[in-house]
């Protein structure tokens, strides 16, 4: 094998230097290593970390990604500055671009969902009074928690301290032992949850666009009866390509359309509503909600405890916020800066479309409303619109189920990586011609196989589960407590080393228990509707 001599390197080095340093900073030339100089990872440091770097000499430094044997990415620095300022972060990764609209986008693709067109039916059930209210209460509960979770991504200084990458990172940094276990199973266990109801969503707004053109065709008094389980596959089939995108900074620009969706969807709903409110010659509903008579009063309770669970839902992402956060660009100002930017126009956007979507939806359906507001059926026409409608959601959960589903998939391969370390079929990678004559993609066996079983598997369970409603409701019971308010809370008492019984410490365990009681609650609720549903439900049945 032949290595370079100094002069060599020397030139190179110059070479590079030149070349990059017209470059933006976020920017790295990018070209094939030579083929005599392709050693493994170690070798190659050792041969960079040489007699210049240890004079302080560096004119340039090389990465090699461990992913990528055949490709080399190039950095350049000035004389006498640390070789990372240009191209790389200060915990030696490749620069971060993220900002606090990228940010913003990637929160508001993840909590826009499909929760927001279940908000009439949770409205109905708690009245105009509580409905509201609830809404109101669980924004400025997750805002904070999110607050306090966003300073928990560098322990430490909030500028130079040690990065956090992940939800679960954080946790064991400030908080260790069984905790973490227990975060983890609950944040990746949520996420497969998300995955499945995001899978049933999808399904059920394709399958409202062939009912809409059925009942447009021949006339709303006709069942339609079409089953969901072909929609389902085609949801999968699409995820299986797009859950090969490899991290959250390849992915904001489908959680940028998949936010314009979202904003399409929820304005046709709320103009559907308002439509019919004005066709109705006035408001309906009532302060305390759906009444006793039209249900029994333990269903009442049940359904009222259930909306609280779909509002949790239609609020969450805290699960996915230290990842978002790692995606932003190094400070000043901080991280933590721009994420609470971003958290307050996120949550202050999304509050503004539940309020007025679900609220526009009790309005317009009284206590009939629908449990989806643009697939129930509340509406027939004009059925184009709905279609247009039911699209964006599809897009939209596209986008979404990737932005949950990256640190799951990124926690897996990494414990791949620790445990399988000198596997091609784990480490390797395998290049695909996507067309003749053009560029080569390079596929990770490991990470194609793994992410395809994933879809699968959360798609067949959506086929056999196929209940909206409770099923988002037990989602955000489940999630809402333990991740959205527990973790943040407790990290940020240690982190900022808050005294116990001061009134602060008081306030937050308050908090804390008070939401425990809520996620309680509203598991309940969803769980008596899921044991409800089962006992009319037959599998792949067409209704």
């Amino acid at each position: 094998m032949k290595l370079m001599t100094h002069h060599d390197r020397h030139q190179l080095q110059l070479s590079l230097y030149i070349s990059c340093r017209h470059r933006p900073p976020s920017i790295c030339l990018q070209e094939e290593e030579p083929e005599e100089h392709q050693q493994t990872l170690p070798e190659r440091k050792r041969e960079i970390v040489g007699p210049e770097m240890a004079a302080g000499n560096v004119v340039a430094t090389y990465y090699y990604p461990t992913a990528a044997p055949g490709g080399m990415e190039v950095c350049g620095a000035e004389l006498g500055r640390g070789a990372g300022d240009k191209c790389f972060d200060d915990d030696g990764r490749p620069k971060r671009s993220g900002t606090m609209w990228t940010a913003s986008a990637h929160i508001i693709t993840a909590v826009i969902g499909s929760g927001v067109l279940s908000l009439g039916w949770a409205i109905a059930q708690l009245g105009w009074v509580a409905g509201p209210a609830v809404m109101l209460l669980f924004s400025l509960v997750t805002y904070y928690t999110s607050a306090l979770l966003a300073d928990c991504y560098r322990s430490g200084d909030p500028t130079t301290g040690k990065r956090n990458y992940t939800y679960m990172d954080a946790v064991n940094a400030n908080l260790s032992g069984v905790k973490v276990k227990i975060c983890g199973f609950l944040q990746y266990a949520n996420i497969v949850g998300v995955a499945i109801g995001y899978t049933i969503a999808a399904s059920i707004s394709m399958l409202a666009i062939r009912r809409a053109n059925c009942f447009h065709q021949k006339g709303h008094g006709n069942p339609c009866a079409i089953s969901s389980t072909p929609y389902m596959i085609i949801f999968g089939v699409a995820e299986i390509f797009f859950s090969q995108i490899p991290d959250f900074d390849q992915i904001s620009w489908l959680s940028i359309l998949a936010a314009v969706m979202s904003f399409t969807y929820s304005t046709i709903g709320l103009g559907l509503g308002i439509v019919q409110v004005i066709a109705n010659k006035g408001v309906q509903g009532s302060l305390t909600g759906i009444s006793i008579g039209v249900v029994t009063p333990m269903d009442k309770v049940w359904r009222s405890l259930q909306a609280f669970g779909d509002i949790a839902f239609a609020y969450s992402y805290s699960l996915i916020l230290i990842e978002i956060q790692d995606t932003i660009r190094a400070p000043p100002p901080s991280e933590s800066t721009v994420m609470k930017r971003a958290t307050v126009v996120s949550v202050a956007v999304t509050t503004l479309f539940y309020i007025l979507c679900g609220c526009m939806g009790y309005a317009a359906f009284g206590d009939g409303a629908p449990g989806n507001l643009l697939t129930g059926f509340g509406f027939y026409e004009p059925f184009w619109l709905l279609d247009v409608a039911n699209a964006a959601i599809v897009v939209h959960l596209v986008g979404a189920y990737q932005v949950y589903c990256q640190p799951l998939f990124a926690f897996v391969e990494k414990w791949a990586a620790r445990r399988w370390p000198g596997s091609a079929f784990v480490t390797g990678e395998v290049e695909v011609p996507l067309l003749p004559g053009r560029r080569r993609y390079k596929v990770n066996p490991f990470r194609a196989t793994w992410r395809t079983a994933f879809v699968v598997a959360t798609t067949v369970v959506s086929m056999l589960l196929p209940f909206f409603n409770d099923v988002v409701g037990f989602l955000g019971a489940l999630g809402f407590w333990p991740l959205t308010v527990y973790f943040p809370v407790e990290m940020y008492v240690v982190q900022k080393k808050v005294p116990q019984w001061s009134t602060r410490w008081v306030c937050l365990q308050m908090l804390s228990l008070g939401c425990l009681v809520i996620s309680v609650a509203a598991a309940a609720g969803s769980i008596a509707g899921i044991a409800s549903d089962l006992k009319v439900y037959r599998p792949f049945k067409s209704y």
